[in-house]
């Protein structure tokens, strides 16, 4: 966006502070098209595969916010403006994503000039992403037994829910976890072990095959069935990409 001589502050520091807030942008859009023009003219060796140039424009981007958050912290007029800035451009969040309140209120409802009571005029209301991470839990199934008094050969008990993994500790919903982070978030079984390990439950990778592989069989009438309606199309794409 172009400024004119008339939209330039007066204040040095606020001048500054865009001048070093241009140079970052510059620099940002420089990388941007150095990597854009070697995955588009480089020699065929040297081309970058997509997620290579993902990560090196994430590299440049982490620069540009670290320089713009020192601009910020620096001068107050910049931060305002950045402020205003992410507000426009933040976009709402998912209506189906469960609210928690917070009321930060006055301490004092005493009118500070009169003491009269204060009555409430309106709110401002505002929302941030949170994110609890994964949390691990034990689910503990207790099958109580009963006996008769009169026929004390007789014992009575609900018999025990099925596993998924006969005599295993994991329920679907952790094998279910697994399976996606395995395959859809290609995170290999020995990452998501050492995962588990922080906190303090020890997996072996071999553990967590067996659960993948068991878990596969009993996935084996979808599959089939995905198979099934594969094959009835006329064209199949196929991804070449190496893994």
């Amino acid at each position: 966006m172009t400024i004119t001589a008339d939209e330039l502050p007066d204040d040095l520091n606020a001048l500054k502070a865009m001048v070093l807030s241009r140079e970052a942008e510059n620099a940002r859009l420089r990388q941007i098209i150095k990597e854009l023009q070697r995955h588009r003219f480089g020699r065929r060796a040297e081309t970058l595969p997509e997620d290579q140039l993902l990560l090196g424009l994430e590299e440049a981007e982490q620069v540009e916010a670290a320089g713009l958050e020192d601009n910020e912290q620096a001068s107050p007029a910049v931060r305002q403006a950045q402020v205003a800035k992410r507000r426009t451009n933040r976009g709402s969040l998912p209506a189906h994503l469960p609210r928690i309140e917070i009321v930060v209120d006055i301490d004092d409802h005493a009118c500070p000039c009169c003491r009269n009571n204060l009555h409430r005029i309106g709110e401002d209301v505002s929302e941030k992403l949170d994110i609890v991470p994964a949390q691990f839990r034990v689910l503990v199934v207790r099958r109580p037994k009963y006996g008769c008094r009169a026929c004390e050969e007789v014992v009575v008990q609900a018999p025990a829910p099925a596993r998924l993994i006969e005599g295993g500790i994991p329920t679907e919903a952790t094998v279910a976890q697994v399976l996606v982070s395995k395959y859809a978030d290609h995170l290999p079984l020995y990452r998501q072990a050492q995962i588990y390990k922080r906190q303090g439950i020890d997996l072996d990778r071999s553990t967590l095959a067996d659960w993948v592989g068991r878990a596969a069989w009993h996935l084996r009438p979808v599959h089939q069935r995905l198979l099934d309606h594969l094959k009835s199309s006329s064209k199949l794409f196929a991804d070449e990409t190496t893994a």
